[in-house]
């Protein structure tokens, strides 16, 4: 008698804790569906990238927290803070530039600019920013430069965590979290000082006296310093930062990034002390002993020698760490190194490489910096000091007065971006023997063509101001019309352009 061959029933259970168990003739490990984060402690390292790190992180650190407090003279009645982006006036001064809230165009320019030399930075050496530049990778490497000093390097943090809670281990974690805070609070100012005059803060928050935005601000600044570089750390690059993602974009074939050289290093495997690079080399075993400092020292977490990931952040501290163990072994470094992926394939079939500088996307991304970069420059340098806006009374679109004549009425704003009282003279141009009349400001009969104005220091003046142009003049419903603004002591003139309307004929 033949058995017929059933599958039996598999039945699929959602357990409790999340995970999901399939019953039947067979039984699976269980398998979760989400895995608790596993917490990274990176080793530290000494070496080249080590040191450049280091270098990098001093110099953008002692000008985030030192530009506040230099001071810069503007005259009376101005701040006197070097770098400041005041939002109550609104103004951001640096140094002896000033940007008005009308010429925020300059700032989407510096961004753009900005946004092209990350680009140009990754075509030239991957994600070179992020490993020694990034704002989160910079504060990240103090809070583990704390943590090391009150929790020891990464193996005795590793065998602490494994421990139970003692006096002495309360006593180090609290002394942790108590420079995590103290850099935190430090940082927290720093960042509002740039919004607000840096000395003035600091003796209110001290003396209980600061605003409640002033305050808000604080803590929020201070809250996600504290958590971000303390206990994100890798995650807010892998999950949050967006950039991973996009800078492969910006990538080529000839693009310098932390690479690990296979065909000198596979196949890895441990070295005994009594085993000489012959034997190994005999059995098949390449340069790397698979000691696994590379991985100990990435504070990612990844392995760089499973290829190119791009959670990479091309610090190049498994370069240092690779380079003293080859070094320790006797054997040429560089097993890991900044290279490229055209120089490893020219290698590898026996051909010399000649890096490439000069490439079509780093003369694209050049040229446009240099344009855009240009073209803000010359711009702000024939800025004017003062800026006009006109604003036409929409009803009624005009008014016949009993001489028969049309009046139209305009919103005149002048913006003196100077610091010294300023004296205009306002005319109008593009329509015959128009006549203007500037409300509050005495007429002067001699003069009915033209007008004075003024305005304060880093002021914007705003006036009423009547166009009058005889019947006759008024040939259409709608005549282009330019308002004329001159500068009586420097001579400065601006002008801008509006229409006067008028009946149909």
């Amino acid at each position: 008698m033949l058995r017929a061959n059933v599958e039996p029933e598999i039945r699929r259970i959602d357990m409790p804790d999340g995970s999901i168990v399939q019953q039947g003739a067979a039984q699976p490990a269980k398998v979760p569906l989400y895995e608790s984060h596993k917490t990274i402690h990176p080793k530290a390292v000494k070496g080249l990238y080590r040191r450049l790190k280091t270098v990098t992180f001093s110099v953008l650190l002692a000008l985030f927290f030192i530009a506040p407090w230099i001071r810069w003279e503007r005259g009376p009645d101005a701040p006197a803070q070097a770098v400041l982006f005041d939002l109550t006036t609104p103004r951001f001064f640096l140094f002896w530039i000033e940007i008005w809230p009308q010429e925020i165009y300059y700032l989407t320019g510096l961004l753009i600019v900005a946004a092209l030399g990350l680009f140009l930075a990754t075509a030239l050496a991957g994600r070179v920013w992020c490993g020694f530049a990034c704002p989160h990778t910079v504060w990240t490497d103090l809070f583990v430069w704390i943590e090391r000093i009150f929790e020891g390097d990464r193996a005795e943090r590793i065998r602490m965590e494994k421990q139970p809670w003692t006096a002495r281990k309360a006593l180090r974690k609290a002394g942790k979290h108590a420079g995590w805070l103290t850099l935190s609070l430090v940082t927290g100012f720093g960042f509002l000082a740039y919004f607000t005059d840096a000395p003035a803060l600091l003796h209110d928050l001290f003396t209980f006296q600061a605003s409640y935005e002033a305050v808000s601000f604080f803590a929020i600044f201070v809250g996600m310093t504290y958590v971000m570089a303390g206990w994100a750390r890798e995650q807010m690059c892998m999950y949050m930062c967006p950039w991973p993602r996009i800078q492969t974009a910006m990538l080529d074939e000839h693009s310098l990034v932390v690479t690990y050289q296979a065909d000198r290093g596979d196949n890895r495997g441990p070295k005994r002390k009594s085993q000489n690079w012959d034997e190994r080399r005999a059995q098949g075993f390449g340069d790397c002993i698979d000691c696994g400092q590379c991985v100990q020292v990435c504070p990612m977490g990844i392995d760089v020698r499973t290829g190119e990931q791009a959670d990479c952040i091309n610090c190049g501290l498994c370069v240092d760490a690779c380079d003293s163990i080859m070094i320790q072994q006797g054997l040429p470094t560089r097993l890991i190194a900044f290279d490229s992926l055209a120089a490893q394939d020219t290698r590898a079939s026996g051909k010399t490489y000649q890096w490439r500088l000069i490439r079509p996307r780093i003369i694209v991304y050049a040229l446009l910096m240099l344009v855009i970069g240009g073209a803000m420059a010359w711009s702000f340098a024939l800025r004017p000091s003062l800026n006009i806006t006109v604003l036409r009374d929409r009803a009624p679109l005009f008014v016949t007065l009993s001489d028969g004549s049309i009046r139209n009425a305009y919103t005149f704003k002048v913006a003196n971006k100077t610091r010294q009282d300023r004296s205009y003279t306002l005319s109008v141009a593009g329509l015959p023997n128009a006549e203007i009349k500037v409300i509050g400001e005495a007429e002067d009969e001699a003069a009915a063509h033209t007008a004075t104005i003024s305005a304060q220091p880093d002021s914007v003046a705003t006036y009423r101001v009547y166009v009058t142009a005889p019947r006759t003049a008024v040939s259409a419903t709608s005549l282009p019309l330019t308002f004329q603004l001159s500068d009586t002591g420097t001579n400065e003139k601006n002008s801008h352009d509006s229409v006067f309307m008028g009946p149909a004929n």
